[in-house]
């Protein structure tokens, strides 16, 4: 499982894109556009599901944000979903997303739960 982290986007130096795959840069690039995170993981998830190596179709987002202040839950994860609608359509497959702001990250302990185990697909 790859992890990016990025925090204090606003003053880090930039990452070589070339060691990220299409899909991630481009997650990260959008997310970093819309949101000026002060903290932003991508994390693909995809080698705990059953697709080929390397895929990039199963993805985990924390995208911590003072642009979320005063904004509901189910919106910030609209907004997210609307900023990636194009990879939705292409590829990735499912999207787990944390949306904060700073408070609200520093008050969790900066925490992220571990997603669930695959299920196969099947739905049992």
């Amino acid at each position: 499982m790859k992890r990016l982290v990025f925090t204090n986007l606003l003053t880090r130096r930039i990452m070589s894109t070339s060691s990220l795959k299409p899909i991630e840069n481009s997650i990260c690039k959008k997310l970093t556009g819309k949101f000026q995170p002060q903290h932003l993981e991508v994390i693909n998830e995809s080698s705990k599901h059953n697709v080929p190596k390397g895929s990039e179709t199963h993805f985990k987002v924390v995208v911590i944000s003072d642009n979320f202040e005063g904004i509901p839950l189910i919106k910030r994860h609209r907004l997210v979903n609307e900023v990636l609608k194009e990879e939705l359509e292409n590829g990735v497959h499912a999207l787990s997303i944390v949306a904060k702001t700073q408070v609200q990250w520093e008050e969790s302990g900066q925490h992220v739960s571990k997603s669930p185990p695959c299920r196969g697909g099947t739905g049992l």
